[in-house]
């Protein structure tokens, strides 16, 4: 596992953020969900793409950056905006303990796919491998969604 001081936002990663932002704004269908938050100081909606996903019946997004601003405004706020294509749903984002989120994270890497790579190219794990997932317990911060 990579250390948390060689984590690296990848510099295409905000550009191409922005643009779906822009793509899903407008009701285009895409593979992910936009989170949107107020922000913890200023108080303005910050809106970040997500992948939620399902697991044992509940539904979970990973903040797979350590350290992600999106991830403290959540931590910060009662609620947060959910929009996937045109349905718009208000959420309640509680963090997952530690010890609790070991099985969810390693189960990760099967069941998004598309977030690995990201996470691989800024330093948060190696590999693909589900261990190496499950040890991001109270590294990364997991969310299990509750609908308002």
């Amino acid at each position: 596992m990579a250390d948390d001081n060689r984590v690296q936002i990848p510099r295409w990663l905000k550009p191409m953020n922005r643009m779906m932002i822009a793509v899903g704004r407008v009701g285009v269908s895409l593979p992910m969900t936009l989170l949107t938050v107020p922000g913890r100081i200023s108080g303005k909606p910050r809106t970040t793409p997500v992948t939620p996903f399902e697991f044992n019946g509940a539904e979970y997004v990973l903040g797979g950056i350590p350290g992600a601003d999106w991830v403290k405004n959540v931590q910060a706020a009662e609620t947060v905006e959910l929009k996937t294509k045109r349905k718009t749903r208000t959420a309640r984002l509680v963090e997952v303990p530690a010890a609790e989120s070991e099985p969810v994270l390693r189960e990760f890497p099967r069941l998004v796919p598309t977030g690995v790579p990201v996470m691989i190219k800024s330093g948060v794990v190696t590999s693909d491998d589900p261990d190496e997932f499950a040890a991001l317990a109270g590294r990364c911060v997991l969310f299990r969604i509750e609908n308002v």
